[in-house]
């Protein structure tokens, strides 16, 4: 696992941003995969900044998003199709076939995640996959108690996490306890994977992801057994890890590898 700690947040964005250049210019066609939320956000402003001074182009590229809430269309504001079409996609060359988020109105839930499942092999398998990290440590909708080898599948939220998210909807309005998420087992199958984690609001999930034991209460822990791992971080989500100095020590280092 390669710890990454930068000054602000902006710094954390631009360093997921050229990693993901680094993909596409390496290989036009991967296929990355995609993650909703407030820290992606920056990360997505970067590449779309970069896509309109023409130095970058997704015209080759698939992605698959990590999880969708179960019961809502991808119309649906609060969606996470919505969500990548409004910051994401719509910005970008890239055709929107290419673009996959697990289907939330589906009728048949099971035979849907199967279906993920497939395409994401049919693919070749995810190239990098991007992750943010809940302050429960999940990653995707994976919530503690979630099995390490587990496949794309129905998951009901916890109470933390439906509280968490309340805020994006209307008083009264229906929100979704269940979700369809890639599986812990399916995220580890990439060949590469960038967590990303700002605010001081997650430190205690990044020192139970980093220092922790490897563990189904901090879903995150299984990128300990990751062969190419990386986790951004600002110094605020850093500033619970005990070992901050020796990390940098090795970044430091790191840098003195060709190809690294």
């Amino acid at each position: 696992m390669q710890i990454v700690i930068l000054d602000t947040p902006e710094q954390v964005a631009n360093y997921g941003a050229d990693r993901f250049a680094d993909q596409l210019k390496h290989k036009p066609d991967s296929v990355l995969g995609l993650a909703t939320g407030s820290t992606p956000i920056a990360l997505y402003n970067a590449l779309i900044a970069r896509v309109q001074r023409g130095e970058l182009s997704f015209a080759k590229a698939r992605t698959f998003n990590l999880d969708e809430y179960l019961g809502l269309a991808g119309t649906h504001l609060q969606s996470y199709r919505y969500f990548m079409n409004e910051h994401l996609f719509r910005h970008l060359d890239i055709d929107l076939a290419n673009t996959a988020v697990p289907d939330g109105a589906t009728e048949e839930p099971l035979a849907a995640c199967d279906a993920y499942e497939a395409a994401i092999k049919a693919a070749g398998g995810i190239d990098l996959q991007l992750l943010g990290i809940g302050r429960n440590g999940h990653i995707g909708f994976n919530e503690p108690s979630s099995s390490l080898a587990s496949r794309t599948r129905v998951k009901t939220l916890t109470p933390d996490t439906v509280k968490a998210n309340q805020r994006f909807f209307e008083a009264g309005e229906f929100q979704p306890h269940l979700s369809i998420t890639m599986g812990i087992g399916t995220i580890m199958e990439a060949r590469q994977i960038l967590l990303l984690a700002t605010g001081e609001g997650k430190a205690a999930a990044v020192r139970a992801t980093v220092e922790g034991p490897l563990a189904a209460r901090c879903p995150a822990s299984i990128l300990q057994m990751h062969p190419k791992a990386t986790l951004v971080l600002d110094r605020a989500a850093a500033s619970q890890l005990e070992d901050v100095a020796f990390y940098q020590y090795i970044e430091q280092e790191n840098q003195r590898l060709p190809g690294v």
